[in-house]
């Protein structure tokens, strides 16, 4: 085999080499997660200066308490997402398997932990759901998801109901342990916070490293080319359909132990929460494209912004206005990054 020594056309070949791959740090910077970590710490630096409270440890571990339901939720969300779907209906996959978690334990043959099992079991059967009406059925995501949305809130009330017919607004959670998932402490470290972030470092590794996690990528980029190469494109969106279902049955649980009880409006208004999280974080909705960490990043930046909100002391509606600017403003940057990377920009 020959070997070139021709220092020039070797130099020359070095220098097209590295133009054509860019460095780390260059990479990092381009990335579209970078932008929003930037935008994150200028969010932090407005608030630091706004309010004296914001960066002290017990502010910082509430937020971060706060978002990790919906940060668990979203990385379901994202992988829904990627394949090119979309689910609308996790907020009542959250009340149900809150729901059936609490209504168990209220009978005493059921050991917590399998009533805790039977909440996840719940969540995976509603995805399950989802993905088979979806992948079998032909049927648009947004009116499958939009659909169960209404049946999941009302089979939480149904579970809700008393043995003399009546209707509970919550179920008390009555044991600790299942109760420790959302509301207990490692240390000063909430253990919601340590599982969130455990789930993140899991599924980023999954969704980089893992043959599924590449197929997932592959059904949302070009569906007909992933089935060409051999890709099971219904089987793998019926996948993300399914751990949406329990990441979102698993949420609602922790949200129900932070609260040690389980509502029936459990979820309510955190549908739009976690796909604005989700996009927020470069999650594109043509799929495709995201990023579990970008997820993270997404809901970081709804945490402080509420935050925000409650610090300076500004009305519920304000708020409410906010997150829905924020949602038609990541709905435009997903539209504008589209529009450049079409043209190559």
């Amino acid at each position: 085999m020959a070997v070139n020594t021709n220092p020039k056309t070797s130099g020359a070949a070095t220098a097209v080499a590295e133009q054509k791959s860019p460095g780390f740090f260059r990479q990092m910077a381009q990335s579209t997660e970078f932008g929003l970590v930037i935008a994150l710490l200028i969010l932090c630096v407005i608030m630091t200066l706004s309010s004296p409270y914001f960066l002290g440890v017990d502010n910082i571990f509430n937020m971060l308490k706060g978002i990790a339901p919906i940060t668990i939720v979203a990385i379901g969300e994202t992988m829904v997402l990627v394949t090119g779907g979309l689910d609308l209906s996790v907020g009542s996959a959250m009340a149900v398997g809150a729901m059936v978690t609490a209504r168990l334990m209220t009978y005493h043959s059921f050991q917590p932990w399998v009533a805790f099992a039977c909440g996840l079991l719940a969540g995976l059967v509603f995805g399950a759901v989802n993905g088979l009406i979806i992948t079998k059925g032909k049927i648009n995501p947004f009116i499958t998801t939009l659909g169960t949305l209404s049946i999941g809130r009302g089979l939480a009330y149904l579970l809700s109901y008393g043995l003399q017919g009546t209707v509970a607004s919550n179920i008390p959670m009555r044991d600790e342990s299942v109760n420790f998932l959302g509301a207990g402490y490692i240390g000063k470290v909430p253990f919601a916070v340590i599982i969130m972030l455990t789930f993140v470092v899991v599924f980023s590794i999954f969704m980089a490293r893992a043959v599924l996690g590449r197929q997932i990528y592959a059904a949302g980029t070009n569906e007909q080319a992933a089935r060409l190469s051999g890709v099971n494109v219904d089987r793998v969106r019926l996948f993300t359909y399914m751990l949406t279902g329990v990441l979102a049955a698993l949420a609602g649980i922790m949200s129900a132990g932070q609260l040690s009880t389980a509502p029936t409006n459990l979820g309510e208004g955190d549908n739009l929460t976690i796909i604005a999280a989700t996009i927020i974080g470069g999650t594109s909705l043509s799929g495709g494209e995201g990023t579990v960490y970008g997820a993270l990043i997404g809901a970081a930046i709804m945490a402080v912004v509420r935050n925000a909100f409650v610090m300076l002391n500004l009305p519920l509606t304000v708020q409410q206005a906010a997150t829905g600017l924020v949602i038609i403003l990541a709905v435009a940057l997903d539209r504008i990054r589209r529009i450049r990377t079409t043209r190559g920009v």
